[in-house]
């Protein structure tokens, strides 16, 4: 009997301790061994849930059970969960996690303390929501060389835009529609300025190149500046504003930078709207490749968490593979004026705005543009 635990009991780990009940019998079939969800650690009670009875407040009821071996981690932020993950794997336990901000920031302590003590530290559910992205990148391309990474990372900003666009919403409009339907926080700072979709890029990047770099150290802005007439400007020349996570490798550095972007019609994630994630994968081998679906959710990132579980009790009796990142130091970050593209722009004159495209320019040929709004094109 394999027992787990979950640290956290929101909307991913309510919805993780789910999947692991209704799909019980189907994925210890595919398991060949039985498990069982033994603790749920939270600050609350939940007496009228079915999972209720396994609650516990205390931390080292769990990391203090030998009979624990499988820990997921899905309380959000920096810390405890940074502080409990990294106990439990110098425990000896292996943990999962839906947490990007703790992958982005200590991703390769903790990787190195899995490999130390044979354990694993998995964390598809940090990327892209129910989309298998990290484990195929990590497995299936692992003979590739990627090239480039470009992706719509975040489900909150993806429905603005697509509301902005499609239902002629202002920015403050669609926010407000996003936050009543709950794609938005009350305070959705860390979506609408690209905190989040940065998070994710350096993931990502970080599989591409091996090199974690700082979610702060690359260059980032969020979607708060973008107007209406930018969206339908844009629309009427082929293009559908989006915010891109972008991360290559150029000339033997990681360059990573999340900004709005223009994106052709021709580009198919110029019409992944609503709250669903896509990104394109090009690699030197098969080429481009792309992931697409639900980015955010419940029951789609609880599918990602325990798949990362399934995938840990499966290979339990082989030797884990260690990740092999290493934190990226100043000089393997490439800066962002080495991004050449063209640029989507948007002047006004006698109170009218309109568009236009330019050839192919550097950052700093695109700031001597007078325009009211520039864009880079993907």
């Amino acid at each position: 009997m394999i027992s787990i635990a979950l640290l956290g009991f929101g909307c991913v780990g309510s919805g993780t301790a789910e999947v692991l009940t209704e799909n019980k019998k189907l994925i210890e079939s595919r398991l060949g061994c039985e498990y069982q969800i033994k603790y749920i650690l939270d600050l609350r009670d939940f007496p009228d849930s079915p999972f209720g009875s396994l609650v516990v407040h205390d931390f080292n009821t769990i990391l203090n059970d030998p009979e624990v071996s499988v820990v997921a981690e899905m309380m959000g932020g920096s810390h405890p969960a940074y502080d409990f993950t990294k106990a439990c794997l110098e425990a000896g336990k292996s943990v999962v996690t839906s947490n990007k901000e703790v992958v982005a920031k200590f991703g390769v302590e903790l990787c190195e303390i899995a490999a130390q003590k044979g354990v694993r530290y998995m964390f598809e559910a940090s990327v892209g929501g129910g989309i298998p992205i990290i484990r195929p990148m990590m497995t299936d391309l692992a003979s590739n060389k990627i090239n480039k990474i470009n992706g719509i990372l975040n489900g909150t900003t993806n429905y603005i835009l697509t509301s902005m666009r499609d239902d002629g919403k202002s920015f403050d409009e669609a926010l407000g529609e996003a936050q009543k339907l709950g794609y938005a926080e009350a305070n959705p700072a860390a979506d609408v300025e690209g905190t989040d979709a940065a998070r994710k890029t350096v993931i990502l990047g970080a599989i591409a190149t091996g090199k974690l770099v700082s979610p702060d150290a690359i260059y980032k802005e969020g979607i708060t500046k973008i107007e209406l007439d930018d969206v339908e400007l844009a629309q009427t020349l082929g293009y559908s504003i989006k915010l891109i996570g972008h991360a290559e490798e150029k000339d033997g550095k990681l360059l990573a930078l999340v900004s709005p972007m223009a994106v052709p019609t021709s580009n198919p994630l110029s019409r992944i709207d609503d709250v669903f994630n896509g990104i394109l994968v090009n690699a030197n081998m098969v080429g481009e490749v792309m992931f697409y679906g639900p980015g955010a959710g419940k029951l789609p990132t609880a599918s990602a968490v325990v798949a990362d579980i399934v995938d840990i009790i499966a290979k339990r009796e082989v030797a884990p593979t260690p990740v092999g990142w290493v934190n990226a130091a100043a000089e393997d970050l490439a800066d962002v004026a080495d991004y050449s593209c063209p640029r989507l722009v948007i002047v006004e004159e006698d109170g009218k705005k309109s568009a236009y495209v330019t050839d192919e320019m550097t950052e700093a040929e695109a700031k001597t543009l007078k325009a009211k709004a520039v864009y880079r094109v993907l």
